[in-house]
């Protein structure tokens, strides 16, 4: 490699671990450091917390391991940036100390809603039939809860910041974040990409006040200068500059080249979601607003399916212990095998359909909703279960592909697939073949750093500007082109039976709910 090469020093915290990634100008990946980490742990059902010290000091240990396996010198990094998992809330005191866990994106607890939204903006959300959807706003704003059951913390709370906030004042000692990054139950205005102007809504209903938020820079632009102390944390010496980048999805998005609305980038991960980057500000579901880009001035018009690869995870720990065995005798990645178990089965699971709503909705699906399998028969094995799950999370995600094409008027054209299920070359296949699109997976795994160096690398100048920075450090790996009598069986499948399935079922979850309480 070229030692004297500037590099970009990007730190991804997601979900189930902290990344230290080295890039290039050219967007190869020098460099890697990867630090496992618990996601959250749970005092009571349902809630999910971290302390924000266990994100900064794992983001150390993944630069440790960085350094240790790589051959690229400190010296060459040009700068840092960071991306970080979304709507993850950190509570700090006037010091900047953390006053209680954060509180993760995947906790499942709610507030009390306590009377209509006061004013003309109640009047109006009941005018428009709109007080449920803004009634599950206020359930899930975290901040009405610490509120409500802590409010002596509430109280002490100087600063409320995303995690992607937390960690930018960690490395450079100022509240600053990126606009990119501000997804969750925040007062944001999503299309003016700016903190929600004095007569919104929003700030009807949280305690949020404007002075406990951080100040905002566009994807881009400079946050900051390392303070020393960070700097050794980091294994790095200087102020260097710190680059705001965006929210790990958005950047999954960037760095796989996805700069237009006929490009739907797809991410298999944790949270499953198909999206386009777009210049105009369009709600793929009405009251739910696409979320800022890692290109600044832009709008990720995505769907989600919440917790979508979820119940992946949960196969293979529950059914796939043999495989993972396998896996390890044979000196190979389990997703090996598990791609023979998809392999093993038709295309179609003989019949077994799944829908993935693991998780309630606001709106499609509604609060009410479950997940489900139907046509179970004696010849369904594990193996059919598991081709189900892939194939019900296609069908979800291309079903969200038909709500951004309506909402947009741009036919989507090609697939981008990225996270961890997109190493998977079965998944990969059938998703092409439930689409009936090619399928192509970035030429780089780690796509989230990568739209996060992008970002680095227009702001520190190495690139004039984004469409250059994405021709030079994107590119295509593998595609995947749909096959096409498996592509008409799944066309049939789709349209007669998985868009009639949430219909049909609906009064049914409906019934379960009234009937056992669950969920709350």
């Amino acid at each position: 490699m070229n030692t004297t090469e500037p590099l970009i020093l990007a730190i991804d915290n997601g979900t189930q671990s902290v990344r230290a990634l080295l890039f290039d100008t050219q967007g190869n990946l020098v460099g890697k450091g990867k630090q496992e980490i618990e996601p959250y742990f749970s005092e009571q059902p349902g809630w999910a917390e971290q302390h924000p010290e266990y994100f900064w000091d794992n983001l150390g240990k993944a630069c440790e391991l960085l350094w240790k396996n790589t051959e690229a010198r400190p010296d060459q990094v040009a700068g840092v940036t960071l991306t970080a998992q979304r709507g993850t809330v950190v509570n700090l005191d006037e010091h900047g100390k953390p006053l209680r866990p954060a509180i993760i994106w995947l906790d499942q607890r709610h507030a009390r809603v306590e009377g209509p939204v006061p004013g003309a903006w109640g009047w109006l959300f009941k005018l428009l039939r709109l007080e449920p959807t803004v009634d599950r706003f206020r359930e899930k704003t975290q901040a009405n809860w610490i509120a409500q059951n802590q409010p002596e913390i509430w109280a002490a709370t100087r600063h409320f910041l995303l995690l992607s906030g937390y960690l930018n004042y960690r490395l450079t000692g100022q509240f600053r974040d990126s606009v990119g990054s501000q997804v969750g139950y925040i007062p944001f205005d999503y299309k003016r990409h700016q903190w929600a102007g004095p007569r919104d809504f929003k700030w009807l209903t949280m305690p949020v006040r404007r002075e406990m938020l951080p100040e905002l820079v566009k994807p881009g632009d400079k946050i900051g200068n390392l303070t020393e102390d960070a700097a050794r944390q980091l294994g790095l010496s200087g102020p260097l500059p710190v680059i705001a980048a965006a929210s790990d999805k958005a950047c999954e998005i960037l760095g796989s080249g996805g700069l237009t609305p006929d490009v739907g980038c797809m991410s298999y991960g944790t949270t499953a979601t198909i999206n386009t980057t777009s210049k105009r500000y369009l709600e793929p579901v009405r009251m739910m607003p696409p979320y800022p880009s890692a290109l600044p001035g832009h709008y990720s018009t995505e769907v989600m399916i919440y917790r979508g690869f979820w119940m992946v995870s949960w196969f293979k720990r529950e059914f796939g212990l043999r495989e993972q065995k396998l896996a390890e005798q044979k000196g190979v990645e389990p997703e090996v095998l598990f791609d023979e178990l998809v392999r093993a089965v038709p295309a179609g699971s003989m019949g077994l359909m799944l829908q993935p709503y693991w998780s309630p909705g606001v709106r499609q699906p509604g609060p009410e909703a479950k997940g489900s399998i139907i046509g179970f028969g004696d010849v369904h094995t594990r193996s059919h279960i598991y081709r189900a799950i892939l194939e019900g999370l296609a069908y979800a995600l291309r079903e969200g592909k038909e709500r951004i094409e309506k909402r947009s008027g741009v036919p989507i054209r090609r697939l981008r697939v990225a996270g961890g299920g997109s190493q998977s070359d079965a998944a990969m296949q059938l998703t092409a073949d439930v689409f009936g699109l090619p399928a192509e997976r970035p030429h780089t795994y780690e796509t989230s750093g990568l739209g996060a160096a992008i970002d680095a690398a227009v702001g520190l100048g190495l690139h004039p500007d984004f469409e250059t920075a994405v021709s030079a450090m994107t590119r295509v790996g593998d595609v995947f082109h749909p096959q096409a009598d498996t592509e008409k069986l799944y066309e049939r499948l789709y349209r007669e039976v998985y868009l009639k399935m949430y219909p049909q079922l609906q009064p049914l979850y409906r019934k379960i709910r009234d009937i056992t309480g669950y969920p709350d």
